[in-house]
């Protein structure tokens, strides 16, 4: 009885939290992100809720959300996961000249998910940024080449907050060659900006990183907490992403995503 009854609710919290996943205007999401809103959905944060900075377990087991998922049918707007590419891109492009172009940025996130959420909801062509993952490194040679044409070119990095995330930018040239003059730039999310946030962290094995010069990032991992880039609101993640690559600056932040700026995460780089 007790096991239907959870059925039940789960049932429902997941209608509500798909509806809040795709708002406001039909953005398409991953299973990942959906997890994390039926959380958000079962256990929220009470507004207003802005210090000290901490994370929130999940209320809910990830087998538990599949299952609920399962049973719901059809979610509009939920991405189905497709496997890294694996080409390199721009190996099959049709235009003969596109690698005379510079190209002044270029988007490397460390989650695949992630960099096929923002390339379905149209961020590569809204923001002039083409997107990648991790795992589609290395760059094809042309495509590194199209960032020296261009002054200031710079490779933003998206990465979870996790001992792994925080030593992404350090790991970037092991991945790839990145040409000389070309500006690296880590975007978050770091557990600071996670805690400030109030995001859903998951458990792992205790990290200790010595590079986490922040007394609280430096406890928080050592308890084996980590947060995922999914956790982030997908229209505030499209929405700040887009603004951070295009270099426009937000006016203020009274708005959702001046506090998601003003929390620290997606913040105006200064590197």
């Amino acid at each position: 009885m007790a096991d239907r009854v959870r059925a039940q609710v789960l049932g429902r919290a997941l209608r509500v939290a798909a509806d809040r996943a795709g708002a406001p205007s039909g953005v398409r999401f991953t299973e990942r992100q959906l997890y994390y809103e039926l959380c958000r959905t079962l256990l929220p944060v009470p507004r207003g809720v802005r210090r000290p900075a901490f994370t929130v377990p999940a209320p809910v087991r990830y087998p538990d959300f599949l299952a609920a998922l399962a049973d719901h049918g059809p979610v509009p707007g939920l991405l189905t996961p497709e496997p890294a590419r694996r080409s390199p891109a721009g190996r099959h492009t049709p235009e003969p000249d596109l690698f005379d172009y510079g190209l002044p940025r270029l988007l490397v996130c460390e989650s695949d998910g992630i960099a096929q959420m923002l390339r379905a909801n149209g961020v590569p062509m809204e923001s002039a940024c083409p997107v990648l993952s991790a795992a589609e490194l290395p760059l094809d040679p042309r495509v590194a080449g199209m960032l020296t044409l261009v002054e200031r070119a710079t490779i933003y990095l998206l990465h979870e907050a996790s001992a792994d995330g925080l030593t992404f930018r350090d790991r970037l040239p092991g991945l790839t060659d990145v040409p000389a003059g070309v500006r690296v730039v880590a975007l978050g999310l770091r557990p600071r900006q996670a805690g400030s946030l109030h995001l859903t962290h998951l458990s792992g094995p205790p990290t200790d990183l010595e590079s986490a010069v922040d007394p609280w990032e430096r406890a928080w991992l050592r308890r084996g907490r980590f947060v995922e880039v999914d956790a982030v609101r997908p229209a505030s993640l499209l929405r700040t992403v887009h603004r951070l690559v295009r270099e426009v600056r937000p006016r203020g932040t009274s708005t959702q995503w001046g506090r998601v700026r003003a929390s620290g995460f997606l913040t105006w780089p200064t590197a």
